[in-house]
């Protein structure tokens, strides 16, 4: 699981919200059957920058930024 390495409290909501703001922003754009891989994959993401966050915002902002959608073959 992504979030298992992130002990505090505050880094772990702070994930989860930032998850869940990516995802809503770019669900749309992805083809349905890579659902579940992309929103995997940023969740990863996620727990790397969450650390690191001055806020929910910060950690929305990176993720965006290094988040790049695989292409479907």
């Amino acid at each position: 699981m992504p979030f298992s390495s992130l002990i505090d409290p505050a880094d772990l909501a702070r994930a989860y919200a930032a998850l869940e703001a990516v995802w809503n922003e770019v669900k749309s754009s992805i083809p349905d059957a890579e659902h579940e891989n992309e929103r995997t994959r940023i969740a990863y993401l996620t727990a790397g920058f969450a650390p690191l966050a001055l806020d929910e915002d910060d950690l929305k902002r990176n993720v965006l930024f290094h988040y790049k959608p695989s292409l479907a073959a």
